[in-house]
């Protein structure tokens, strides 16, 4: 039942198993938080399964039991192959279970607690601040490595994107970063008004994750993969890394981390949008 959702993986990487995941760091934001008051505990179930309930929406069981939320909510998700996805993660799961590699799992959580209550237009202005402070759109004037390979590897993703939404964003080495025009801001803000709210959820862990709007549109847009928009998002650290060296263990661990979750919450946006390819093809697949 569960075999076509692994064909998302090569376009976001393989999350839906907690054995690739590397644990915690004290970075998580609010919503890997909000998964659950404690990180780990046994396995209290035999098998995972779906089943549609009213309204059209889906529902996971742990054996007989529903899932519910930490809210003490019905756990249900408006399509199928979401409610694949997410009954994948606790399939997955071994004689403990962890809830910090359940990504999609937290996030459906937060769409359906909304533990900050707030409501699409709040989320589209906070992820329009962070358009202010984009990773991409911040330079710096020196050393000259670091400078041109700033302007070598942002510089065409940075292009892309105002190609692709005929806006004007532009970078800057000032401690105040560009000043973003408001046309291109209200064209952000109408494409994000076209997401739905379990989308526009993921879209802004995604921004959360890479401090970027310019890197999240491109994984989204599939302009990126998940892999190329993290390493962009690391430009400078990596700069360094290759010239004052690292501790090797802990690079991995965090570089490993921050794909796990950036591809978490694209894929969450795409199994939660209503009118995505990727649900419909997947549908198609297993009708076939």
């Amino acid at each position: 039942m569960f075999r076509s959702i692994v064909r998302l993986q090569s376009q976001f990487g393989n999350i839906l198993s907690p054995n690739k995941v590397c644990p915690r760091s004290p970075h998580f934001r609010f919503a890997f938080k909000y998964s659950s008051a404690i990180t780990e505990r046994k396995r209290f179930y035999q098998d995972v399964s779906i089943s549609q309930g009213e309204g059209g929406l889906y529902e996971i069981n742990l054996d007989r039991k529903k899932l519910k939320t930490p809210g003490g909510k019905l756990f249900t998700v408006p399509n199928e192959v979401l409610a694949i996805a997410v009954a994948t993660e606790w399939d997955a799961q071994r004689d403990t279970l962890k809830f910090y590699t359940m990504h999609l799992t937290t996030l459906c959580n937060t769409a359906l607690d909304n533990p900050t209550q707030r409501n699409k237009e709040q989320m589209i202005n906070a992820a329009l601040k962070f358009l202010e402070t984009d990773t991409v759109c911040y330079r710096v004037d020196e050393p000259h490595g670091l400078v041109e390979l700033q302007k070598n590897e942002w510089d065409p993703v940075l292009h892309w994107i105002e190609n692709r939404y005929y806006v004007t964003i532009g970078s800057s080495s000032s401690i105040l970063g560009p000043e973003i025009p408001e046309a291109t801001k209200d064209t952000f803000r109408q494409h994000l008004n076209s997401y739905n709210f379990w989308s526009l959820t993921g879209l802004e862990f995604v921004i959360t994750q890479l401090k970027s709007v310019v890197l999240s549109m491109g994984i989204v847009d599939r302009h990126l993969s998940v892999e190329q928009a993290v390493l962009l998002s690391r430009l400078e650290e990596e700069y360094q890394i290759q010239h004052w060296g690292n501790v090797e263990w802990a690079h991995d661990y965090d570089m490993y981390e921050l794909r796990a979750r950036t591809a978490a919450g694209a894929l969450f946006v795409h199994l939660s949008s209503e009118s995505s390819n990727v649900k419909r093809k997947l549908l198609q697949d297993r009708e076939g």
